[in-house]
């Protein structure tokens, strides 16, 4: 029974992970906002912790405009790809 329980606990927190992964998130800003395809973004530098505080996921410490800006736009330049101008990001 205990492995019955655990097993179904195990499919859950697989399952959250993976619907976690196809959010699209808008996050908002007077300038635009801006729309965020985590599917596309996972896996990328090849852990979760390039941007979250834990290999599990989960809220993101700091998030912010400063934040986004020195990291998102860090990783960017860093990786060669992605956009890295204001308009390319922020939509109105």
């Amino acid at each position: 029974m205990k492995r019955l329980i655990a097993a179904a606990a195990l499919t859950l927190f697989c399952a959250g992970l993976a619907v976690a992964h196809d959010k699209v998130v808008v996050l908002e800003a007077k300038n635009g906002n801006v729309t965020f395809d985590h599917k596309k973004h996972a896996g990328v530098k090849g852990e979760c912790k390039a941007c979250h505080e834990t290999e599990a996921g989960g809220k993101i410490a700091g998030m912010g405009k400063d934040w986004a800006h020195k990291t998102c736009t860090g990783c960017h330049k860093e990786m060669g790809k992605g956009p890295t101008k204001c308009g390319e990001c922020h939509k109105k």
